[in-house]
């Protein structure tokens, strides 16, 4: 009878052993079949229109970052004030998304957006956090 009591052991610990791993697959199942619904498509089929640029519309977008201590780059590249309406022209850029430090006094923001105005950008974002709650 020992025999049999340890073969019947050893099989409801195999057992064992697998119903944490068949839970699990069994929540990433259901997991993935509501992510599946969150991104719902089109009611109807749309063509968009075809455009006269070629390349990403992304690639218009700049990105100004203005540092606590004055400090200002372009897409990564720190550049001097008075190069940056140059960079901006060269770069033909329509929108800008400036990003400023929360320590730089807001006087030295405006004068920035100002010249980013005068640079000939037409569209501004100032990028910020919301307040916590």
């Amino acid at each position: 009878m020992n025999r049999l009591a340890a073969r019947r052991r050893a099989r409801q610990s195999g057992d064992d052993s697998v119903l944490p791993l068949i839970n699990v697959v069994f929540l990433l199942l259901i997991f993935f079949m509501l992510a599946g619904r969150l991104a719902s498509g089109d009611p109807f089929e749309i063509a968009p229109p075809k455009s006269l640029t070629d390349g990403d519309p992304r690639a218009q977008e700049m990105l100004v970052l203005l540092s606590g201590d004055g400090r200002i780059a372009v897409d990564g590249e720190v550049v001097e004030r008075e190069a940056l309406a140059g960079v901006l022209k060269t770069a033909s850029a329509a929108q800008v998304r400036l990003k400023a430090d929360g320590g730089v006094n807001a006087v030295e923001v405006v004068a920035l957006m100002e010249l980013l105005r005068d640079a000939g950008v037409e569209s501004l974002d100032l990028l910020t956090l919301p307040a916590a709650r």
